[in-house]
């Protein structure tokens, strides 16, 4: 990258040993950051370091569950002993059990969902908080989804949309001194979202729905959440970014 916008900084992103989460640490550290990364699966981390560091990056990579106290505590505290401050927190980690209807999703499964996919965010920020240097960033990553939640991804889809809102909040409960923005991916052909992949048919309809006419790319998303990230967005907080090709979300 021609671009150091980062150097001498820390990021911490969660769920990011492959898909969207390794992309925008793989961007963040290419740009000079160092980056805390963190999977469920000790051999993922190993091997998403590895390939960080062939690339140069200053990389710290740990389990983390994000669904267990113990490892959101291990995270932050792991991090401000290696490096001393936190500037940027990702907060990417995210899960979708099931497709079908809101009102036939058993109360497991909305919790999964409300736990993973909101309350996790918060907790971790409250504990990276009291470390977050001054002018630090966080992102949370939502999805157009978040808009518009489709009939099979329904519930995981009003998640999405809760957390536009978070981000309003946060971002006056930490101002002035960290800021709090949001990207709302488009269909990006991920692990996790291994249908687009698989299913031809899928994959060409939502193409179609799209002014660009494409998918999104890891990439696509990595370079939206540093320009939010940087100093380049110095005066936007509270705000979300689509990055979905055109696809309807608002006026």
């Amino acid at each position: 990258m021609e671009t150091k916008r980062f150097v001498g900084k820390v990021a911490i992103v969660t769920a990011s040993t492959q898909g969207i989460g390794f992309g925008i640490a793989e961007r963040l550290g290419s740009e000079g950051a160092a980056v805390v990364i963190s999977s469920r699966k000790q051999k993922n981390v190993d091997e998403a370091v590895e390939k960080l560091k062939e690339k140069g990056i200053e990389v710290l990579g740990l389990v983390c569950h994000v669904s267990n106290k113990e490892h959101r505590k291990n995270l932050i505290q792991r991090t401000v002993q290696e490096y001393g401050k936190i500037d940027v927190v990702v907060s990417n980690a995210a899960a979708n059990p099931t497709t079908g209807g809101i009102l036939e999703t058993p109360e497991s499964v909305l919790d999964k969902l409300w736990e993973v996919n909101v309350k996790v965010g918060i907790l971790i920020l409250q504990e990276a908080a009291p470390h977050m240097s001054k002018g630090s960033s966080v992102v949370f990553i939502s999805s157009i989804a978040g808009y518009h939640p489709q009939a099979l991804l329904a519930m995981y889809g009003v998640t999405k949309t809760v957390l536009l809102g978070l981000t309003k909040a946060l971002a006056a409960e930490l101002a002035p001194d960290t800021r709090v923005n949001c990207v709302a991916p488009g269909f990006v052909p991920t692990h996790f979202a291994d249908f687009l992949r698989r299913d031809e048919g899928i994959r060409t309809e939502i193409e179609s729905k799209t002014l660009l006419k494409r998918l999104g790319t890891t990439q696509d998303m990595a370079a939206a959440v540093a320009f939010l990230a940087s100093d380049d967005a110095s005066y936007m907080t509270g705000e979300t970014l689509v990055v979905a090709g055109g696809m309807p979300s608002r006026l």
